[in-house]
């Protein structure tokens, strides 16, 4: 075992004993490029008006909720335990922030008002000539807000983070377990991490860096 990572197993030993806040937030130091890898991998697949860095923010979230409750003698991986919170806290706050844009949201009710006057009319499925012409686009057009609606997906997020290079499906998890590539904990510098970290934190939104904040002070005063 590599003696970083003795070290972080070190840190989770003397967590789980103590509960002390300096550890704990030495550990979200340690694993906070994990919180970024998964943001990235999320985003690549989502609107450009999504923020990278705001994925990011509501990701720690989730790394803090792992790290409170992981048990480092249970068999499975922090890092396999984590992307599972990382990720739903991102998907949560997405939900909760509405994230679509109107623009996205009233051209989808107005492909799908064609769409259904047209079988209506046609007794069968319109071609997207059909309905480009409907709704007053060109085909480029419709194609473009056809690829923007299914973005746009709340319920397309587990396929749009799973997809491979290639746009073979992957796991996720996989991409986290392969013992020959750099690890997503050793990519940044422990200065460099605690200056994302801080960033992260502050923005946030008001009500959800007051949870945060209480997260991180949770702890401060435990023997």
């Amino acid at each position: 075992m590599a003696e970083a990572d003795l070290e972080t197993l070190a840190l989770w030993h003397k967590y789980r004993r103590s509960r002390d806040k300096a550890v704990r937030d030495r550990l979200i130091v340690a694993y906070a490029p994990l919180v970024k890898y998964v943001a990235g991998r999320l985003g690549a697949g989502l609107p450009a008006h999504v923020d990278d860095a705001d994925l990011v923010s509501y990701g720690l979230l989730g790394l803090i909720s792992a790290i409170e409750r992981y048990d480092p003698d249970r068999d499975t991986k922090f890092e396999t335990y984590a992307v599972v919170r990382i990720r739903g806290a991102i998907i949560d706050e997405l939900r909760a922030l509405d994230w679509v844009p109107r623009s996205v949201r009233a051209r989808s009710r107005e492909i799908e008002h064609a769409i259904t006057e047209l079988e209506g009319k046609l007794g069968r499925a319109p071609d997207d000539a059909e309905i480009a012409a409907k709704v007053g686009i060109s085909e480029d057009e419709l194609d473009n807000s056809l690829s923007e609606i299914s973005r746009s997906s709340i319920a397309a997020l587990d396929e749009l983070w799973a997809q491979g290079g290639e746009g073979d499906q992957v796991s996720l998890l996989e991409t986290l377990e392969d013992p020959s590539g750099p690890r997503p904990v050793d990519s940044l510098t422990e200065a460099e991490t605690r200056a994302a970290v801080a960033s992260a934190i502050a923005r946030l939104p008001g009500a959800r860096k007051d949870r945060c904040d209480a997260l991180l002070l949770r702890g401060a005063h435990a023997p």
